[in-house]
């Protein structure tokens, strides 16, 4: 799904590298999709032997920018592997999933300072990254995505109703787009590869990359329950649907507004 809305984004090329076993079933989804093979453990999860292949070098030098995170678990070799990734390459990388569970107790290892960081967590993975409980997280969502934005020079997307967006100057974006029936599984996935997409794109304007990704993931949304409703809203609905909320976003941005005072 990550791979996918990168692609729907408008990337010219996206690669989702797996394991070994289940990239045959990952390469059938889509066609369009380029896959890479991965080591992988006795778990059937991302093997620390992967990092031995040159050719995980080779693949990186040829991208633009990483996504790591969803599907991949929170099996203790991998967790090793995602920090390891996020230690050894220095392009533009966006954490979510279990990439960001992979630093729970471990988040004074995230920094923004070598390269674009983004990290995308719902409040439980906030949670987890901050050693605090969800209840808090809840409660003061700006002042912690500030504060934990700016300690760590990142950009952080904290997503739920009212998604935020915090830059690493203090500047924090609240989205208004988006619906309740986007609270199903893989939404965040999409949302993965779409920000990875947009900063392919636009590697030079990598907040504005982001505040664009989460606006139009959450007008997808919203085109997606003008037709089936929130209830039966499914993660793969809002591929399908970015191409109209694309076009909704052009036609506004081409409209004449008038101010008017009195």
């Amino acid at each position: 799904m990550a791979g996918m809305a990168a692609l729907r984004v408008g990337a010219g090329l996206s690669t989702v590298a797996t394991p070994k076993s289940v990239l045959p079933t990952v390469a059938g989804f889509h066609p369009e999709i380029m896959t890479e093979p991965l080591a992988e453990n006795d778990a059937g999860s991302i093997s620390m032997r992967a990092l031995d292949q040159d050719r995980l070098d080779k693949l990186a030098e040829t991208k633009t920018v990483l996504a790591i995170g969803p599907g991949i678990s929170r099996q203790p070799e991998t967790s090793e592997f995602v920090r390891t990734i996020v230690e050894k390459y220095r392009m533009p990388l966006v954490i979510d999933a279990d990439g960001l569970n992979a630093f729970e107790a471990r988040a004074s290892n995230l920094s923004g300072t070598a390269r674009s960081l983004v990290l995308t967590p719902h409040p439980g993975e906030m949670a987890r990254l901050a050693g605090i409980t969800t209840a808090a997280v809840q409660r003061d969502r700006v002042n912690l995505a500030r504060s934990f934005a700016r300690e760590h020079r990142l950009i952080l997307v904290l997503k739920g109703h009212r998604t935020l967006i915090a830059d690493a100057d203090g500047t924090v974006w609240v989205n208004t787009s988006g619906n309740p029936g986007m609270a199903t599984g893989g939404t965040g996935d999409i949302l993965t590869g779409m920000i990875a997409g947009f900063i392919a794109q636009h590697p030079q304007n990598v907040m504005q990359a982001v505040i664009a990704a989460v606006h139009l993931h959450g007008l997808a949304g919203d085109v997606v329950r003008d037709t089936v409703g929130e209830l039966s809203l499914i993660a793969t609905d809002l591929l399908n649907a970015l191409p109209e909320a694309l076009c909704r976003t052009r036609q506004l941005a081409g409209q004449k507004f008038t101010n008017v005072s009195g």
